[in-house]
Formats: C-alpha cells, structure tokens, sequence
C-alpha cells in the first residue's frame, strides 16, 4: 500500500509540473499608479498644532462619548454587515485565485456483473480508478488580471469599512450632544416656568389690587403656556434622540441616559489639518475610489484577453482491473491541449471592451469627484467652525444685553414708568436667546465634528466573527 502511495505522489508532481512550466510563458499583469485627476492646492486655509488622534473622538476627552463609540463600532449592524461585505469580495478574490492552478480530480468505480445461462452463472468484477488534471494557460494574463481586479475590490470593500466607522462614530457623536443640549435645554426651561409663574403670580396680585388690566395678566399666562409648550417639545426630543443613540449603539431603543447629567464640551484646540494631498489620500473613502480605479483598470485588461485565443492543458491518467489487489499495476495516461478562440461573435468581445473602458472612465471622474467633495468638506468646516465661533460670541453678547434690558424694564414696570409689554418683550427676547445660546454651543461642537469626520483616516477595528444560523 505504502508503493502505491508513493507511485501516486510521483505521478501527481509528473502531472503538476507541465502547467507550471508552461506558466512561465503567460503574460505578468501589473497595477499601474494613477495620478490624481484633481490639482490639489498646497494648504488648507487653517491648521492647527494639534495631532488629531487616529480615533479622532479621543481628542474631545469625554470619556462617556469614548465608551459609546467602542460600543457603536462593535455592535452596530451596519459596521456588522460592511464587514460581511468584506469578506465577501475577499473569497470572490480567492476563487479568482484559483484560477490560477490546475484543478485536479479523482475517479473511481466498480462494477459487478452476473451472467446466466440454463446452465451456469458466470460473475465479472471491474474496478478502476485514476486522475485528471485540467488547466488553462494563462497566455494573455486575463486569468491574473481578473482575479488582481478580485483584489482590488476587496481592499475597496476594507475601505468601506473604515468608511462606515467614521460614519457611524460622528453619527453617535452628533447625537450624543444633541442629547447634551437637550437635556440642558429642559434645565434652562424648567427654570424659565418657575420664573414666569412667580412673574405671574406678582401680576395676578397687581391685579387684584387694580394695579394692572386683565390683558397683563392673560399674557403673563400665555408666556407660562408658552414655556412649557417648548419644555414639552424639548422632552420629547430628549426620548427620540436617546431611541435614535440606541439604535446606533446596536439596541433596541431605550431611555438609557434619562438619568445621566450630559454637557455640552468645551472645544478642544483646533487640530493640524495637514496638507491637502496627504489628508485627502488619508480618507477611507477616497482609497475605496482609488482601488475601484485600478480594479476597473484590470477589468479592461480581461476583456482585451479575451479576444485572444485561449490554451487549455488536460491530463488523464486511469487504471483499471478485474482484481482490486491489482487495480494500480497497469496505468493509461493521456495528455491533451487545445485551442479555442474567436472567429466571429458579431461584436461582442469589442462592445466589452468598450464597455469596461466607460467604466474606467467613470471611476476617474468619480475619484476626481471624491476628491473634489473631500477638499470642499473640509473647508466647509473649517469656515463654518469659524463663523459659529463669531456668532456664538455675538450670541452671548446678545443675551447679556437682553438681561441688562430686562432688569432696566423690569425696574421701571415697578415704578409705574413703562407699560407690562415692554416687560414682557424684554422678557421673551431674553428667554430665548437662552435657548439659542445652547444651541449655538452644539452646532459648534458639530462644526468641529464635521472637521474631524472630513481629515480623519482608518484605524484598527477588531473583526467580528460573521452570523450563522443557530439549530
């Protein structure tokens, strides 16, 4: 037994090595470099000293927004399903691989046979066995082109990934501080209710002294109403953003943070944008587009080769006995090759072509694009972040003058010098610069988010394991 093994090893590395010298022949395929299509400007208007962190969150120091994004990035399903993409396109890779080897199979079968005549009964045993070997040369480098564009896709599909991620993580950050100014807003509301109810209840004394007319009195009650018309409005969006905040952790939604004290960051310094080529190429998104370059590139290459004929190699060998016990004593081997190409096929090896030389040339275009959308991104945010800045400070400025306005009309409302609506305007103006205050300070978190999303680049994310059926 252990000869037969033997003698099958040996004839198996006989039947390798023809395709493989044959292979040397075939044609290299390389992956060309390709020049940006956009002229790229030297600098960024504004950058920082500060090294953004690879996990560009970490730069905002918040350790209850750290704990979320390294939930996010393990359980949210659409990461989840990126992945599954993956690893997909990676074992679309492999079987474009295999391409590349022989394909080398085993055959068996036995047969028995029963013979009868008014006389006698004869019995006949059979038994073979044997080996084929296919393999198509690679002459024209169609084979290791397809499955190089197998590749490509597959980095592509990695880059979608990290995509998603910084996707994802400025959606939870956005969100989280959406939360936080909520939340900050009912506190400021709140407090507004009281105050207006204790203006109101100073007005109804006034009067049922007959110090003031009715109408004072019914708009003090409608600035109350008012209020906590807004405080309603505000819990509300307290409970949706908390849903929306579990959904992008991975949960179903629940008020997991009703009870938490959320506040709103101070800016951390601005960070180093770095240079437009570098922060650019940086970008998960605009490598995705990058690879699908080169990806459709080798898809040209695999429709020219195919107008080629094409060489197919086959190798047999069989052995076949009355006598299992002799089965591999005689041997039969055969070797067979063939060509196969186009004569005619009404133009359709030259339409594909064509047609993968369009999507070539779409995919430039679109990378331009990427890369046009990228540089507008971030300085979108840079500006904007910019002007919030200017107009948060006019903000403050507003509301510290409405207070001033307020104490002086309150004052003289007292002393009998101004009507109750000029109270009531000074009052009104002053509550809701409060709550656009707030408001301004989360838009310029975001604007910063904004920043981060646009020169952030990949970083290591553990790999889940894909989902199977439980039985």
């Amino acid at each position: 037994m252990i000869e037969i093994m033997l003698m099958k090893t040996q004839l198996l590395k006989k039947m390798l090595l023809v395709p493989m010298c044959i292979a040397i022949i075939g044609c290299s395929s390389k992956i060309k470099i390709i020049d940006s299509p956009v002229s790229l400007p030297g600098n960024f208007s504004k950058s920082g000293n500060e090294i953004l962190p690879e996990k560009w969150w970490m730069s905002f120091n918040d350790p209850n927004l750290n704990g979320l994004m390294n939930e996010a990035i393990g359980n949210n399903f659409s990461i989840l399903s990126a992945w599954d993409r993956l690893t997909q396109a990676e074992q679309i890779a492999v079987k474009r691989g295999a391409d590349l080897f022989p394909k080398i199979n085993y055959t068996s079968d036995a047969s028995r046979n029963r013979r009868e005549t008014l006389k006698t009964k004869k019995y006949s045993s059979n038994f073979s066995a044997g080996l084929t070997l296919s393999y198509e040369v690679d002459l024209w480098g169609e084979i290791r082109s397809s499955q190089q564009a197998a590749v490509l896709d597959a980095i592509a599909a990695q880059e979608d990934v990290y995509a998603a991620a910084i996707t994802l993580t400025s959606s939870v950050a956005k969100t989280w501080y959406q939360l936080a100014e909520v939340k900050q807003a009912t506190t400021v509301l709140n407090q507004q209710v009281i105050s207006n109810q204790n203006v109101l209840d100073i007005i109804t004394t006034q009067f049922s002294k007959g110090k003031v007319g009715a109408a004072d009195v019914y708009r003090q009650q409608q600035l109350v109403e008012s209020t906590r018309g807004k405080l309603i409005k505000a819990q509300e969006s307290m409970v949706v953003l908390q849903h929306q905040l579990s959904v992008l952790l991975g949960k179903s939604p629940a008020l997991s943070w009703k009870d938490e004290d959320i506040k709103l960051i101070k800016l951390p310094a601005f960070p180093e944008t770095g240079l437009p080529s570098s922060t650019v190429q940086n970008r998960p998104d605009i490598q995705r587009a990058f690879k699908s370059i080169q990806a459709a590139d080798k898809r040209v290459a695999v429709a020219i080769a195919d107008q080629y004929p094409r060489l197919s190699i086959f190798v047999g060998v069989e052995s076949s006995s009355d006598d299992i016990d002799n089965l591999f004593d005689d041997w039969v081997s055969n070797l067979t090759a063939n060509v196969i190409g186009p004569l005619y096929d009404a133009g359709l090896r030259k339409a594909e072509v064509l047609r993968t030389k369009g999507t070539l040339s779409e995919r430039i275009n679109n990378y331009g694009q990427a890369i046009l959308v990228a540089l507008k991104e971030t300085e979108d945010a840079i500006s904007q972040e910019a002007y919030q800045k200017l107009y948060l400070d006019n903000l403050n400025q507003q509301l510290k003058l409405a207070r001033q306005v307020y104490d002086s009309t309150e004052l003289n409302y007292l002393k009998g010098r101004l009507d109750y609506i000029r109270v009531l305007d000074s009052l009104v103006s002053q509550q809701n610069l409060e709550i656009t205050e707030l408001n301004g300070r989360r838009v310029l978190i975001e604007r910063r988010i904004d920043l981060c999303k646009a020169i952030a680049g990949s970083w290591e994310i553990q790999r889940p394991e894909p989902k199977e059926i439980n039985n």
